[in-house]
């Protein structure tokens, strides 16, 4: 199901979201849902926040960003095949490796995209 995606300055995008449990109710459902809903938004990555969930989850997939490179830019990441992955209860732990450079967007911002 797609689900509606809430816009910048909705305060719970500002909220400290909480952590789940494995038992939380409708997570397959949702996790699914998540995915259809980043898909056709045309996203990489989606939080629950995003879908006016208050939970700790977030999906990425980076395979469509190396899928879509052209030839010339595959050459600058040989081996890297991105990842799709679901994150529950995420923490960071360190920030290491190297900048890649990416026009990034957020779909709870739309039509926006930092160069």
């Amino acid at each position: 199901m797609i689900l509606p995606i809430v816009p910048y300055g909705n305060v719970i995008l500002r909220k400290v979201a909480a952590e789940i449990t494995p038992d939380y109710a409708g997570l397959a459902d949702l996790i699914s849902s998540m995915w259809e809903t980043m898909y056709a938004s045309n996203g990489v990555g989606l939080a629950a926040p995003q879908i006016n969930k208050s939970i700790r989850i977030f999906i990425v997939d980076s395979v469509q960003i190396i899928e879509n490179l052209d030839e010339e830019d595959k050459d600058e990441y040989p081996g890297d095949e991105g990842i799709k992955q679901v994150f529950i209860n995420p923490r960071l732990v360190s920030l290491e490796g190297e900048l890649w450079a990416y026009n990034e967007g957020c779909l709870s911002i739309p039509k926006v995209r930092e160069d």
